[in-house]
């Protein structure tokens, strides 16, 4: 969560499997609307549907995944979104100095 004038936001972020970023969004809601926008505009950028998608466990993302990807394997696990939290660090640290 970000505060953008005084108002509470959230970054969405989507990395690959090597942490690079796919892209990000800013957002006033932390829904599956939030998530499903997300989502579409990454298949728009990417142009591929992957493989399956990691998580962590909010319930927004399994009910997006279910509108946009229904084929797409959704795994949300403890542990298993380590490499898209690790991709936070960067922002976190310049957040911090803010």
């Amino acid at each position: 969560m970000i505060s953008i004038g005084g108002r509470k936001h959230w970054l969405w972020r989507a990395v690959d499997q090597d942490s690079y970023v796919l892209d990000e969004i800013v957002q006033t809601r932390r829904n599956t609307k939030a998530a499903t926008r997300l989502m579409i505009r990454l298949l728009k950028k990417q142009g591929l549907t992957p493989k399956r998608i990691i998580t962590d466990k909010l319930r927004s993302y399994g009910a997006a995944k279910r509108q946009v990807m229904p084929k797409v394997e959704h795994r949300s696990h403890k542990g298993l979104n380590n490499r898209a939290e690790n991709a936070h660090v960067p922002l976190r640290k310049r957040e911090r100095m803010m």
